[in-house]
């Protein structure tokens, strides 16, 4: 096992260990500081970004520490739905029983959001994973789902996360009223130079490594093939460490990054 060969005491580059480890990237910072604004002020956020970004991460993390007797959190991944789909699933989540109708989804969902927010003081927070996908019949019904009292009060907060082509759906003018009640908008930009060698580093440091074997020029290379995005650091850096133990080396040079950038890449 490469792990033995490195004396790690478990994959620092696992998706377990980034949850126990957590890193905290600027983009890490800076949407997670939007996303405790969003639970205060209410409404919808978006949050954008290429896949692998680390966008669902900060949302998860950020969810882990709502409080649930103060917050219901709903996480919906499956965005290529049907209108009727989507408003069934919506109301299973919400533990209301889908009627057959789509008015009386609307009315028991939109019921269900003010009954917990005014007398439970509870906050329904929805997650609508890979909205990029969202069909525009089901977009244009959420400025209408979550509009309350007319327009005048959120009770809900609902947080948008998909890549950027769903900033270009919603530029749309068929969208301008959903863009216009959109409250926050963040958009992720991946791992930066610098934080790329903070980011090795820790995730070495976790794993009880404290000497680097990523040589310098091997970091830089590392940099070039993984277009910013967490996820595929991760699986380049596995990828590279399983090649030097199968090679037996003790340090990593760009050499092994272009060897793991092939095995990984589909093309």
């Amino acid at each position: 096992m490469f792990t033995t060969y490195w004396e790690m005491q478990f994959n620092p580059f696992s998706k377990s260990a980034a949850g126990e480890h957590p890193f905290e990237s600027e983009d890490f910072k800076q949407a997670t500081a939007r996303l405790d604004h969003l639970r205060e002020i209410k409404g919808i956020g978006l949050f954008t970004g290429l896949s692998g970004s680390g966008k669902t991460y900060t949302i998860k993390k950020f969810t882990e520490f709502l409080n649930p007797s103060l917050y219901k959190t709903l996480y919906m991944p499956l965005s290529t739905l049907t209108v009727m789909e989507f408003y069934r699933a919506l109301a299973l989540e919400m533990g209301v029983v889908p009627a057959f109708k789509k008015i009386d989804l609307f009315r028991n969902i939109q019921e269900r959001i003010l009954s917990l927010s005014r007398d439970k003081r509870v906050t329904t927070v929805i997650i609508l994973d890979e909205s990029q996908y969202l069909h525009t019949k089901i977009l244009n019904d959420l400025k209408i789902l979550f509009n309350f009292e007319m327009d005048s009060q959120n009770h809900a907060v609902v947080i948008l996360s998909g890549q950027p082509t769903l900033n270009n759906t919603l530029n749309m003018h068929v969208h301008e009223a959903l863009a216009q009640r959109i409250v926050i908008n963040y958009t992720f930009n991946g791992l930066s130079r610098s934080e790329l060698d903070d980011y090795i580093g820790s995730r070495l440091k976790a794993c009880g490594v404290h000497e680097n074997m990523f040589a310098p020029n091997a970091l830089e290379a590392l940099w070039g093939c993984s277009g910013n995005s967490p996820r595929v650091v991760n699986s380049l850096a596995e990828k590279c460490l399983h090649i030097g133990f199968q090679q037996k080396v003790r340090s990593i040079d760009p050499e092994i990054v272009m060897l793991a950038n092939s095995e990984i890449s589909l093309v």
